[in-house]
């Protein structure tokens, strides 16, 4: 039966068992779990429900194929990354209906990170051939150093539900250009866009007599199961990580037995800071983009509107009306900006934040309830009067709600800003270049994003500071996190 939210042509493709070798199959333990469409709770598949020795399987098909992966010539990778990048783009409208399905997102914003996702392999293409080294004579003249770049070994990826594509799509990438070999655990929500963009690249691998052991697939319901084993297995050389900071935690700390490579990007708690020189109607459409990408469930969605008070009630004002124009439906529905979250319990943490900050004194100036039909929706939001240590501000509200907080100087809106352990990215519109400089200098975080809504992209570094995590994706640095350094003395 054809789930009812995808076309015939795409469910006919998903794979929804375990991929391990070049083969899918089912899991070992014989068990399955749903994945759902959010916007209706409808069952979209029964996905494989994978265990501790499909794990185990996955590592070793990965750690025989990696000696060969990684004396494949560079150019060859490169190839192989540019047609896989070719195939995702020749296959946009069925990626997109597909990651709408699982995650809800409407199908301009799927379409959009398929092109996202894909860039990042095409970068990544074009870096798999240009490894920095070094030659040079010693400064004390008595040799020669050389320093080469060699692949970590094989790799961990654990990607999130909210972007299905473009969250492997740049962990794999530049592992496959450095040589690495990878197992991929994708989120439980949303495994289906990864199962099919893996059975791309596996083609890929087939077609050109490559190891198929290269990429190896593990759905689980249970996250622990597959990642507990493979982290104290010593043949597992590198840990990709993407999802909160207390599991991020947890995971570094399984880490340090092996001393593993490990990159994460967490939590966060982004803030958008609207300073009283800034262009008030592009402060609002950029934190439209910010806020309500993915109805705000991002990690780089802004999270907290710290608006100078001279202008806050023009802005809010403003993003009120822009709020009060967003369509809440299906994404698949044509004219639908704002889909579902994720599932239930989403919404009720997002109904409980609001209630809280309503109570406290906050004022709903549009929203602050559930529309009236089924899947997980919450109106999109606007509330002003909040007070700053109320939760829908200390914490990341991973939902369509837009929180004002005013501030009275340039030191005090930076203080709100470094007012919390994360530090992903930023936002800040202002006029005065001046100041520009001075918040990249004095705001505590990984990213700035200055009069735009929009930081990542795909050849630039994205990553954060203190609880939001160690490590870069994409850039030259992204490539980094998967290769050692050998330095030789002649």
């Amino acid at each position: 039966m054809t789930p009812p939210s995808l076309p015939p042509t795409v469910a006919a493709h998903v794979p929804t068992g375990v991929l391990i070798d070049g083969a899918w199959r089912p899991a070992s333990t014989g068990r399955t779990f749903e994945v759902a469409d959010p916007a209706t709770t409808e069952t979209l598949f029964d996905v494989a429900d994978g265990g501790e020795q499909d794990a185990l399987d996955a590592l070793t098909a990965a750690h025989d194929a990696f000696p060969q992966w990684r004396a494949t010539a560079p150019r060859v990778r490169a190839e192989l990354l540019r047609a896989v990048f070719d195939t995702l783009t020749a296959r946009t409208e069925d990626i997109a209906a597909l990651v709408t399905a699982e995650g809800g997102k409407p199908l301009a914003e799927s379409r959009a990170e398929v092109a996202y996702g894909a860039d990042y392999v095409r970068w990544y293409s074009e870096q798999a051939v240009r490894f920095e080294g070094l030659a040079r004579r010693a400064p004390s003249g008595a040799n020669h150093q050389l320093v080469l770049r060699r692949p970590v070994g094989p790799a961990l990826l654990i990607t999130p539900w909210n972007f299905p594509i473009a969250m492997i799509a740049r962990k794999v990438a530049p592992a496959l250009a450095a040589g690495c070999t990878v197992v991929i655990k994708p989120a439980q929500l949303t495994p289906l866009t990864t199962a099919y963009v893996a059975e791309i690249i596996r083609e890929e691998l087939e077609a050109r007599d490559l190891p198929t052991g290269v990429i190896n697939v593990v759905p689980s319901a249970s996250a622990r199961t597959i990642s507990g084993p493979l982290l104290a297995d010593p043949r597992l050389r590198k840990l990709s990580f993407t999802g909160s900071t207390e599991v991020g935690a947890a995971l570094l700390k399984a880490s340090a037995d092996n001393i593993l490579r490990t990159s994460m990007e967490l939590g966060g708690n982004a803030p958008f800071l609207v300073f009283e020189d800034a262009d008030i109607p592009a402060a609002v459409q950029g934190a439209v983009q910010a806020k309500m990408r993915n109805a705000g469930q991002t990690c780089v969605a802004a999270n907290r509107f710290l608006v100078h008070a001279s202008v806050a009630e023009e802005f809010t004002a403003g993003l009120t009306e822009a709020f009060d124009k967003l369509v809440v439906g299906h994404g698949a529905d044509e004219g639908t900006t704002v889909g579902p979250l994720i599932e239930s319990s989403a919404v009720d943490r997002v109904e409980e934040v609001v209630a809280e900050a309503v109570d406290a004194g906050a004022r709903v100036r549009i929203g602050g309830d559930r529309p009236n039909r089924p899947g997980y929706f919450y109106a999109p939001t606007v509330l002003d009067r909040v007070s700053a240590d109320l939760r829908v501000i200390t914490e990341e509200t991973f939902g369509p709600v837009a929180p004002v907080v005013t501030f009275g100087s340039e030191d005090e809106g930076v203080a709100l800003a470094n007012s919390t352990p994360f530090g992903l990215v930023a936002y800040a519109y202002t006029r005065d270049i001046a100041r520009v400089m001075r918040l990249a200098e004095s705001v505590e975080t990984g990213m700035l994003g200055v009069n735009r809504g929009l930081v990542s992209d795909a050849s630039a570094p994205f990553g954060g500071v203190k609880s939001s995590g160690l490590g870069r994706e994409g850039g030259e640095a992204g490539i980094e996190e998967y290769l050692d350094s050998v330095y030789v003395a002649i």
